[in-house]
């Protein structure tokens, strides 16, 4: 159900990444939010209030250029019923829920126009309407498994979760995604301290950020990080961050 006002609400942003597994534990355990946005046709998956895909509808109608998620997205298109607004660049008589973004209106309102991928309009226009919370589940762009492949568009979203919470707006990621290193083990998430005997360990407990030496803090739960058991044994790997075994900067000997 469509909010009347969403200043002050909660919602949720789930776009077709892994993580968005982790907005479905949220609502196994009863989390709750005032709406749930859908990026692109992740609403053929489950119901959400709106949902933005701001590529033309005729990328997915007329083409398959989308691959794989070409036949979900023409089911959510064509066949979903009760979807919801879509917010689109351009109207398509096919879809009559397609509304156009209202991208001068955002502008305006925040002054930024740094746009280069759906997510960053959805967390634009909930930073326009005035949510208080806004939950990020399958926005990752980057993958464990491999290294080698990495979508475009993340540090455009992360610019738009600085602007979100300079202006007070809780943000909270998924814990499995990539997005601002959430899945990056607690002790190496602050670069150069991570190399330390005894590394200083960030956590968020009752809310709050704390900061600390790892001997003092001592380990946290599978509950309050994700940790590499958690990530099925696989440690995210942070190029620049690891030294590789076996690789040497020095110079060969003539």
């Amino acid at each position: 159900m469509l909010q009347k006002s969403l200043k002050g609400k909660k919602v949720a942003i789930v776009g077709l990444g892994g993580s968005f597994s982790d907005y479905v534990l949220a609502r196994i355990n009863s989390t709750h939010f005032d709406e749930v946005w859908g990026i692109n046709s992740i609403g053929a998956v489950f119901h959400v209030d709106r949902t933005f895909m701001m590529d033309p509808a005729s990328r997915f109608l007329d083409d398959i250029k989308a691959g794989k998620q070409t036949g979900n997205a023409q089911t959510f298109l064509l066949e979903t019923p009760n979807k919801g607004p879509i917010y689109s660049c351009c109207l398509d008589d096919r879809v009559p829920e397609i509304v156009e973004y209202p991208l001068e209106a955002v502008i305006k309102d925040i002054t930024f126009s740094y746009f280069n991928n759906t997510v960053a309009y959805a967390i634009a226009y909930a930073i326009h309407k005035k949510v208080s919370t806004i939950c990020v589940y399958g926005i990752d762009f980057s993958y464990r498994k491999n290294l080698h492949f990495a979508e475009a568009g993340r540090a455009c979203v992360e610019f738009w979760c600085a602007i979100g919470l300079a202006r007070g707006i809780k943000i909270e990621v998924a814990p499995n995604s990539g997005l601002l290193d959430m899945n990056v083990p607690e002790d190496e998430k602050l670069y150069g301290y991570h190399r330390l005997d005894d590394p200083l360990v960030q956590r968020v407990e009752d809310g709050n950020l704390i900061i600390g030496k790892k001997s003092e803090l001592g380990e946290a739960t599978k509950e309050e990080l994700t940790s590499p058991e958690a990530l099925d044994g696989r440690e995210p790997v942070l190029i620049g961050k690891h030294d590789i075994e076996g690789v040497t900067y020095e110079s060969p000997k003539k």
